[in-house]
């Protein structure tokens, strides 16, 4: 569902990281274990391997053999820093157990190991579990390391009272349960009982390439970034998501499943092939409209040519061949992307000839917000009105959509047009 990057500390709680991973990945979460040095006195890497299926970092700057890759994804051509990319692609950071010395490290900005270093480089929501002492936990400088992560934005899964690892020792610094810090990260990745929970989900992304010879084609600048970030969103909130990816080269969405195509007609088969079990469609694949009449098996050549002639004809309509087998549990919706002005009247005009549950406008004329651009700015054009999404991040912009996608079965349901699927 998610792709959480666990930071291990040294302690003797050490020990419930393990049964902490093993509940995250039995969750279908894609997990990625770094420590410190010190956490190795407690357990060994080999453990973390053992149950995660992948290495465990240590050393800043050791190299990471699944290069950055979580579990269950494609690894990288390259090799990339190998912390850095691990906290780059995570949706989630948790440190637990969070040491004293952890803590006074992420307070104050350092970064002298893998751990503190990936902390300060990630950009995801992030969860720490502290366990220590308590003398440790109740000192004054603690406390104020922990208030100023808490402001910064920071979960606190505040510990628990009990038996301490030292014979004798009794009071607050124990290592929540590792169902509560799941619980918190989970709530973190809004996975946690959203509207979308148990839900089944089909993204489509990216853009089709419809075949000239055995070496050109006829394609579009869609990166499929709007679909996998859609695609993410829609794992995070619990649904059960399947990805269509049509020439996408960005890694997949961790807990998503993954169906890569190329052309308009492979991406129609297998849209068809998932649509009947699916509650919510999403089709932010940029889709062909014409395709080369006649395609052929060798390379054309060039010499000998002034001039190359196409015949282009016309591609089906995945959307609306979709459209036409919905049934009352599922909402459908579209995405436009339109050139300038009159996008929004456009975008209207197919709400109403696909029978469409809302349609998501672009306008692909503005280069901050165009093709393969890191953000978004949409309109979503639904029967009862426009809402406007404010320039930000795909991720936002997936969140904003998500949002409308909830109100509008909300609003199915209310007035009986919603069932679950069967």
């Amino acid at each position: 569902m998610a792709r959480i990057l666990l930071g291990v500390s040294g302690g003797i709680a050490a020990y419930k990281a393990v049964e902490l991973v093993r509940l995250a990945t039995a969750a279908g979460h894609a997990v990625r274990v770094i420590q410190t040095p010190a956490s190795l006195n407690f357990v060994g890497r080999a453990t973390f391997e053992g149950v995660t299926g992948a290495p465990v970092l240590v050393e800043e700057f050791e190299r990471d053999p699944a290069r950055g890759s979580y579990p269950g994804e494609p690894a990288l051509h390259h090799d990339p820093i190998s912390h850095l990319e691990l906290a780059r692609r995570a949706d989630a950071f948790c440190v637990a157990p969070a040491s004293a010395n952890t803590i006074a490290k992420l307070a104050g900005g350092l970064a002298d190991n893998v751990l503190t270093g990936a902390a300060l480089a990630c950009l995801a929501p992030t969860v720490v579990a502290p366990a220590m002492n308590n003398h440790m936990y109740e000192h004054p400088a603690t406390r104020a390391n922990v208030e100023l992560l808490r402001s910064r934005g920071v979960t606190i899964v505040e510990p628990g009272r009990g038996r301490l690892a030292s014979r004798g020792e009794w009071g607050v610094g124990r290592l929540a349960d590792p169902a509560t810090i799941l619980s918190a990260v989970e709530a973190e990745l809004g996975v946690a009982g959203g509207a979308l929970d148990g839900l089944r989900m089909l993204v489509t992304a990216g853009g089709t390439r419809e075949p000239i010879d055995s070496v050109r084609y006829v394609g579009n600048r869609s990166s499929g970034r709007m679909g996998h970030a859609l695609a993410a969103e829609g794992a995070r909130r619990g649904a059960d998501v399947t990805l269509i990816a049509a020439n996408v080269a960005l890694p997949p969405p961790g807990g998503v499943r993954v169906v890569e195509v190329e052309t308009a007609a492979e991406l129609l088969v297998a849209a068809q092939a998932a649509f009947a079990e699916a509650d919510v469609l999403l089709m932010a694949a940029a889709v062909a409209d014409f395709r080369p009449a006649e395609a052929l098996e060798a390379k054309i050549a060039k010499t000998g040519r002034d001039h190359l002639s196409l015949e282009l004809e016309p591609t089906e309509d995945v959307l609306v061949q979709l459209a036409r087998r919905r049934t009352g549990h599922q909402t459908l919706i579209g995405f436009a992307a339109e050139h300038g002005e009159g996008a929004i009247e456009r975008g209207r005009v197919k709400l109403a000839r696909k029978g469409l549950d809302a349609v998501v406008v672009n306008d692909i004329s503005r280069p901050e917000i165009g093709f393969d651009a890191p953000d978004n700015e949409v309109t979503i054009v639904t029967a009862a009105g426009e809402t406007r999404v404010p320039l930000g991040s795909k991720r936002d912009v997936a969140a904003a959509i998500l949002d409308e996608v909830e109100a509008l079965r909300a609003s199915a349901a209310e007035v009986g047009n919603l069932g679950p699927a069967t």
